[in-house]
């Protein structure tokens, strides 16, 4: 037997136990493993039944993921699952935790299943850009109804215990040690002369509205997963299931599946899921330096930021006290954070009692010296440096020893912040984005003299909190807003140049950003921009004369949502955006006025203008030290800016595209549009006219 699958015996039932931590990830030795015990288990006449359990906190919770870009080495998941459920003996599987992916296509292969009422089954492949290919669209519709199975495999939630069990892919649910639990079920199934129930020999379940099901799930799919290519195939693959019998069907699943795996989408998919765990990996930075310990956290500003980072902390179980200068606000920040939780209730996502826990652990406070006793203090209040100075003139005084100072700044100098203090190797960046409640990004930045375990600190902070923390070093805007400051240009000059907002917008949307910019500086408010570049028009990275036409919204009040006009109208009920003839008409005339030659951008010269000069800002960030890595980049956008997730962030994205495309763009933007904003970065210039990319310079610079 082999060190990942091993076996025991209990009179006449086999348990067949895989061990491999930490997930009992499918891999070329787990499927060895179960190759080589269900070989030897199939001549054993005196076994009437076989248990198939897992060790650890979990069942097999997926594949082994590196193999979907290296090829899977036998013998393969066909091969295995075929031998599972061809044994002459039944085979219960003795589910607990969760059996995702590959996990669920195993346990779909057994001929019962026996699952701990904690344990969750799923089949979130599609996040990853490929379709559950171990059998998955084949089996699962056959175990429970169509419709719960499409529902499964494009949504990615797990489904309960107890939820399996009603439709049908659970027979039996425990409330003790699961795999006691499957042996007393098999004994019962050998009592009763039960023989095996492969999974293969049923018919599909709930396929009367098949036509209308499938009909459904495309216009869902071109709804709310545009551009992608998975969620077609998973349907393609699904529908085999139906029309065809199961080998046939398998053997569509299997090409499918071949396609993704080397698919873009696949390859970006699957760029995040790594990138998402190098973040934490610091360079030059030792393993041994310890976060400090953080049991009490102090919100200064009880606004939307504040109150919404408070939440963060309460949902975590971590003490919360926050400050504001005025009842008023303290009041109705209080208001709001209630009103939040009480939306979670009305939607069933919380109980009421987590509610009143969570609401118990945020005390609201006037007096600073409340915040002694925190272990962390984070600053949210608006972009102004010298109330932010004054603020943490004041935490210096009352925050006790070893305390971190944060600020939730988006492009204020931190350095600068920290002049004020005498601990300026306590204070670090903590931007967290809006609403801070529900955005998964975590902008951590690192001042010239932070103390490592600060960083490790705020790194840890950002897992307690269930944040997606990347470092970023100082500078105007940091990675994100720095980023975000040239993509906005392009886009507003565009309109200047006779595109309209909508066409602009409606350019980025289809190509896959979550909101086009111009929507996003409406729903921000179109002053909040104009007014940090002109209060930091001496950090800018380009030329700080460069007109934009935020400007002349925030002259005339009309700064987006709040005030019911920006870029767009918002009238009527739920103050949807629609467009505004006045204002196209003013900002097409201002641009005519400023010289600039009408000529209507198309839809691919938005998307290029503004996602390369993008990516140009990006390089640049990579070679000032900014950004530590090309992934960390691709982390921020994906997480906080709505950049398709499928396109892998604008980095991984340029990858695609070839650096060499993108530069001889630049060079012709350059030639036909404002040269001084259409400079490549050294960076990206050099390893374009090397061949090279961004991925590779990573690697190079990660020896």
């Amino acid at each position: 037997m082999s060190d990942a699958v091993s076996y025991t015996t209990s009179g006449d039932i086999a348990v067949v136990t895989i061990d491999s931590p930490p997930v009992n990830a499918v891999n070329q030795a787990v499927r060895a493993g179960l190759k080589q015990v269900f070989t030897e288990l199939e001549g054993q006449t005196r076994i009437k039944a076989i248990v198939l359990g897992c060790a650890g906190k979990t069942f097999v919770a997926g594949a082994d993921i590196k193999e979907f870009g290296t090829g899977i080495a036998a013998p393969g998941y066909h091969e295995v699952l075929r031998l599972i459920e061809d044994s002459p003996v039944p085979v219960i599987a003795a589910v607990h935790g969760t059996a995702l992916g590959a996990g669920t296509e195993i346990a779909s292969s057994c001929h019962y299943r026996v699952a701990h009422e904690g344990a969750r089954f799923g089949l979130p492949e599609l996040s990853l850009g490929i379709i559950p290919g171990a059998g998955g669209t084949q089996r699962l519709p056959r175990l429970v109804p169509l419709d719960v199975a499409l529902d499964m495999m494009l949504s990615g939630k797990p489904l309960p215990a107890a939820k399996a069990m009603e439709a049908g892919l659970v027979d039996c649910v425990a409330s003790s040690e699961v795999v006691a639990a499957a042996v007393a079920f098999a004994k019962e199934l050998v009592a009763k002369g039960a023989g095996p129930r492969r999974t293969r020999e049923q018919a599909v379940k709930g396929v009367e509205q098949v036509v209308e099901l499938f009909a459904a799930k495309r216009a869902q799919i071109a709804k709310t997963m545009r551009n992608r290519q998975s969620p077609l195939a998973l349907l393609d693959a699904v529908q085999a299931a139906v029309e065809k019998p199961f080998d046939q069907g398998l053997q569509v699943e299997s090409a499918l599946s071949a396609q993704l795996e080397q698919a873009t989408e696949s390859r970006a998919l699957r760029h995040l899921f790594y990138a998402e765990r190098e973040v934490r990996k610091i360079p030059g930075l030792s393993a041994d330096v310890k976060p400090r310990a953080i049991t009490r956290v102090g919100i200064v500003g009880a606004g939307t930021m504040g109150g919404g980072i408070s939440m963060c902390f309460a949902n975590a179980g971590i003490p919360v006290t926050i400050l504001d200068t005025a009842q008023a606000n303290l009041d109705r920040g209080m208001a709001t954070i209630g009103k939040n939780y009480e939306r979670s209730v009305s939607r069933g996502s919380l109980k009421p009692e987590q509610r009143d826990q969570r609401l118990g652990l945020i005390t609201p406070t006037l007096d600073y010296a409340a915040l002694g006793t925190a272990d962390v203090i984070i600053e949210a209040v608006f972009e102004n440096m010298a109330l932010k100075k004054d603020i943490f003139a004041k935490l210096d005084a009352v925050a006790k020893p070893g305390a971190i100072l944060g600020t939730n700044t988006s492009t204020l100098d931190i350095d600068e912040i920290a002049t004020v203090t005498k601990r300026p190797q306590d204070v670090i960046g903590l931007h967290f984005f809006s609403p801070a409640n529900v955005m998964q990004l975590l902008e951590i930045v690192q001042c010239s003299k932070t103390a490592a375990d600060v960083v490790v600190t705020a790194l840890e902070i950002a897992k307690t909190i269930k944040k997606t923390g990347v470092v970023a070093k100082v500078c105007y805007g940091f990675i994100g807003n720095r980023m975000m400051d040239p993509y906005g240009r392009e886009a507003e000059h565009c309109v200047l140049e006779g595109a309209t907002p909508e066409e602009v917008d409606s350019a980025l949307e289809s190509w896959g950003m979550a909101m086009g910019i111009l929507a996003v500086y409406d729903m921000a408010g179109i002053d909040i921009g104009h007014l940090t570049r002109v209060a930091r028009a001496h950090l800018l990275p380009r030329d700080p004369g460069f007109y934009r036409p935020s400007a002349m919204l925030t002259e005339r009040g009309w700064i987006g949502q709040k005030a019911g006009r920006g870029y767009y109208r918002y009238d009527g009920a739920g103050g949807k955006r629609a467009v505004d003839p006045e204002v196209i008409a003013m900002l097409h005339e201002e641009g005519q006025r400023l010289g600039i030659p009408q000529r209507k951008p198309g839809r691919d010269e938005i998307v290029e203008r503004c996602l390369y000069s993008m990516i140009n800002e990006g390089a640049l960030l990579l070679e000032e030290g900014i950004a530590l890595r090309a992934s960390d980049i691709d982390v921020v956008y994906t997480a906080g800016y709505g950049f398709p997730r499928y396109r892998g962030g604008p980095m991984f994205y340029a990858d695609t595209v070839g650096l060499k495309v993108i530069y001889d763009k630049i060079m012709e933007f350059q030639k036909t549009l404002d040269p001084q904003h259409w400079q490549p970065a050294p960076l990206l210039k050099k390893l374009a006219l090397a061949g090279s990319s961004f991925g590779q310079y990573q690697a190079e610079q990660s020896r």
